[in-house]
């Protein structure tokens, strides 16, 4: 990983910085809440419904947020967007921290998911649009491994809030830290600017304003021949989504009360899945740009079912810490490279639209998956809720991936632009090397 770093710009870099630190914070933001639900069920004496009724909130309206980052991303610049999105989601998650209700916690959370969800689409255009082509799945890989980091941090987190203060104040306190994401705007404004090629798309898409307005390139992603991509991308959105959240949000929960593991034990069993992941978003980062988006999907896919069959019905005896890290390698690793599928199966004008659009509607259906379990755990085993749902989600991504073209090595521009973007990427990397 380190010898394709060094052969970046600083302007490449300056980029994957920033949408590093703005996706682990985004994951640390998001993923608290799966720790807080044994927390809210015993001291607000929530049901498994109620907290899965927040977690579906969050993911419905993080849809609706990427698609709007996408869409003002388009129009307004991604590194201005990415600051807004970041600020919008830390200043909700602090304030869920004061709630004193189901409804008023339910309020925030929702309102947390509009940032949520514009943050990734705007970050991951972001990098994909100034890292050049052969190592964009890389790069994309390295943003996405963040996630395990805010997820880790939101365990560590959890654990030591849960240690030093009862339980009515710790879940608070995790709360109260989502405000730190607020500080990488400063980093922002300073250190990143507009990729080229979104500068170079901007620059002829003012020239044409007079014959094409803005809301037909809106709709050209609803249209011949763009209509086939976003139906196969928001498929495989909604799979790789629904198994996401259908582990990920009940896992702590699962653990606590079918497992009977303490809050201790709950976070080694957790850090194993994350450990798993982080190393599977790097790895399969690399094989999708080793052998293919498509197989790279499918393989991961099929094993991360498998894993979650294992999983959720051997005893805890029975090698789930093993389990558990390679469950996260394949479950969550499956996602490394989905910043750059999207962004190659779009062209310029309709990027941010395109693949916001496609991977919030995974979001927003995914999302649904939390709910459906929480009351699916009345009438079977919250483990056999989990797992009925994962796997029919993978069952999705594989048949989706199967039919989506392959786009590996796929450049964003044509070469008349890439001549242009070369010289404006220059040109501002000079202008950055100088103000700093």
């Amino acid at each position: 990983m380190s010898i394709w770093l060094l052969q970046t710009s600083s302007n490449e870099r300056r980029a994957l910085t920033a949408s590093f630190l703005g996706y682990g914070l985004d994951g640390f933001d998001l993923m608290m809440y799966s720790f807080i639900i044994p927390s809210l069920l015993r001291v607000w004496h929530l049901s498994n419904a109620q907290a899965g009724y927040i977690a579906t909130a969050a993911l419905i309206t993080s849809g609706m947020g990427g698609w709007a980052g996408g869409i003002l991303a388009d129009r307004y610049g991604r590194a201005r967007m990415l600051q807004l999105t970041v600020l919008w989601f830390a200043a909700f998650t602090f304030l869920s921290g004061f709630t004193q209700s189901f409804g008023q916690l339910l309020t925030a959370r929702a309102l947390q998911g509009f940032g949520f969800g514009g943050e990734w689409a705007v970050g991951s255009i972001l990098v994909s649009e100034i890292v050049e082509a052969r190592y964009r799945g890389k790069a994309a890989g390295l943003v996405q491994s963040s996630w395990s980091v805010g997820w880790a941090a939101a365990a560590l987190g959890f654990w030591a809030a849960s240690a030093a203060l009862p339980p009515g104040l710790a879940w608070r306190a995790v709360c109260w830290a989502g405000l730190a994401p607020a500080l990488l705007i400063v980093y922002i404004r300073r250190n990143v600017s507009e990729p080229a090629v979104y500068l170079a798309m901007r620059a002829r898409r003012a020239a044409a304003a007079a014959t094409q307005p803005q809301a037909a390139r809106f709709w050209t992603i609803f249209r011949a021949p763009l209509l086939r991509t976003t139906l196969l991308a928001s498929l495989l959105s909604t799979g790789m989504m629904s198994a996401y959240y259908s582990l990920t949000n009940w896992l702590p929960t699962f653990l606590s009360t079918e497992r009977h593991l303490s809050a201790g034990g709950t976070t080694g069993y957790l850090l194993m899945v994350i450990i798993g992941s982080f190393t599977g978003y790097l790895t399969c980062a690399w094989l999708t740009d080793a052998i293919g988006r498509r197989r790279g999907y499918i393989c991961f896919a099929v094993s991360a079912a498998g894993l979650t069959l294992l999983y959720t019905q051997m005893p805890i005896s029975g090698g789930m810490l093993l389990l558990g890290f390679l469950l996260g390698f394949f479950g969550l690793g499956i996602f490394s490279s989905i910043g750059a599928l999207m962004s190659e199966l779009y062209p310029s004008e309709v990027r941010g639209s395109g693949a916001g659009f496609s991977y919030s509607v995974g979001r927003a259906v995914g999302g649904l998956c939390p709910l459906l379990i929480g009351t699916l755990s009345s009438r079977v085993s919250l483990g056999d809720a989990i797992c009925g749902c994962a796997v029919a989600a993978y069952g999705l991504v594989v048949a989706s991936a199967w039919a989506l073209p392959e786009t590996r090595g796929r450049a964003l521009a044509g070469a008349a632009l890439d001549a242009e973007a070369a010289h404006i990427q220059e040109a501002m990397v000079r202008r950055v090397e100088r103000s700093s």
